[in-house]
């Protein structure tokens, strides 16, 4: 294994999202405020990573934030001004030093290389990074 600095790595797009939320001012704060159903669509090359994902199950939705402001630290939460300038670390804010999306969704459908999903606030186009299911409590693992 080559020797690599581990303050930088790469990270590569594996899929990406197709919903009908176009803008960010179109999207819910989160998943289950209203987002509607959406189209998690991972290129072929990672078709067999997707082997035993399976409809009714639920995952974690990674993505890219793309049009988050990398240069933001503090936000007032849920873009309230009443509320308190507060760090970005403590928020869910999309704008942040590394813009990761993190989005708990069920599958609905899966055909081929796309799942259907209900919860994910993502708009289209959003990057896909990962996709990870939620696990239960250890003594369901």
């Amino acid at each position: 294994m080559p020797n690599q600095d581990p303050s930088t790595f790469e990270l590569h797009a594996i899929g990406r999202v197709a919903s009908p939320l176009g803008t960010r001012a179109d999207a819910p704060r989160q998943g289950d405020e209203g987002a509607p159903e959406a189209t998690v669509v991972f290129d072929d090359d990672v078709a067999a990573g997707l082997s035993g994902v399976e409809v009714g199950a639920d995952y974690l939705v990674l993505t890219w934030l793309h049009q988050g402001d990398r240069d933001t630290l503090a936000v007032h939460p849920r873009g309230d001004p009443a509320r308190p300038s507060t760090g970005v670390f403590a928020t869910r804010s999309p704008d942040r030093p590394n813009p990761i999306g993190l989005h708990r969704v069920r599958v609905v459908a899966i055909d081929g290389t796309s799942l259907r999903v209900h919860g994910l606030e993502a708009i289209d186009g959003t990057p896909v990074v990962d996709l990870k299911p939620v696990i239960g409590a250890e003594d369901e693992r």
